[in-house]
């Protein structure tokens, strides 16, 4: 693998949904995340991360040092004990040093251990690892609403329900959807984690992708059309940073509607997101814009 990141990065990622629920919420029947308090959109960062993992997966299958720690129907603790099995920790007596062992080898043989951390003292100790790569929580720019729509399936699971039904055979269901939703979420790389996990220039290359792409081998009936609208990438000069990354955010506000009296249904009925000119940029950082 290449050298590991050294410079700090800032980001801002703008997507939309259009008939769709991007991120259901288990508690409240899968009914699109809300703010309760001001009826902005919500949509988590372990939602994101998943996508992420998917797209390394489809990405990097065969490649070595890129397989996927947090994956559908994986068991985590045999995964952990995997790593103690390796001559390079059975050779080692203490236990601290085998557990710092074992963690590293995590690290190197998975790529979402290496970018975002991961717990994995629940078995044989591996540790802990902090993630050189963050991301908060998406909001929508403007309230959303979330509707429901009644489907029906003209089948039906079991010979009892179609003889309750007298056969008539129809199974009726929820959808929930947001009609449309613009939304915005930040995220952080840091210099210093990711030489403590190994996370390389070509880790980086592969997130920058993986972000880009990772609704294009994600869609579903319940996610209707989502996609990637705009990434902002602030590029600091050093290893700690030149700007506090608030700072850096707020030179891109959040854009406007052009009819403020109509609710937006795509992405045109905004203005265009503003990129900071490089006058408006502090020293030592640099702007690159994904569209």
């Amino acid at each position: 693998m290449s050298d590991a990141v050294k410079n700090r990065y800032d980001f801002i990622l703008f997507y939309d949904v259009q008939d769709g629920n991007p991120n259901g919420d288990p508690d409240a029947g899968n009914l699109p995340r809300i703010d309760a308090e001001t009826g902005m959109g919500l949509v988590t960062d372990v939602c994101l991360k998943r996508k992420i993992r998917n797209y390394v997966q489809l990405k990097r299958e065969e490649k070595s040092g890129y397989d996927i720690f947090i994956k559908e129907k994986a068991v985590l603790n045999l995964l952990i004990a995997e790593a103690h099995d390796n001559d390079r920790v059975k050779s080692l007596d203490k236990k601290a040093d085998k557990t710092s062992t074992a963690k590293t080898i995590m690290c190197e043989k998975y790529y979402d251990v290496r970018t975002f951390g991961a717990v994995m003292s629940t078995g044989e100790n591996a540790g802990q690892v902090r993630g050189p790569v963050q991301i908060t929580f998406s909001r929508s720019i403007d309230p959303i609403v979330s509707l429901e729509h009644s489907i029906t399936r003209m089948a039906v699971a079991t010979e009892k329900e179609a003889e309750n039904q007298g056969g008539d055979n129809r199974t009726m269901g929820r959808k929930y959807t947001v009609p449309y939703g613009l939304y915005r979420t930040h995220g952080f790389i840091s210099a210093n984690l990711a030489a403590q996990t190994g996370f390389s220039e070509e880790d980086l290359e592969l997130f920058w992708e993986s972000l880009e792409n990772m609704f294009e081998h994600d869609h579903s009936a319940a996610r209707g059309m989502m996609s990637v609208r705009k990434i902002i990438i602030f590029k600091h000069d050093s290893t700690l940073g030149n700007a506090p990354a608030h700072k850096l955010f707020e030179l891109v506000p959040n854009p406007e509607l052009i009819d403020k009296s109509k609710p937006a249904r795509a992405f045109n009925d905004y203005e265009s997101i503003k990129i900071p000119e490089s006058s408006e940029l502090p020293s030592g950082v640099t702007v690159i814009v994904v569209e």
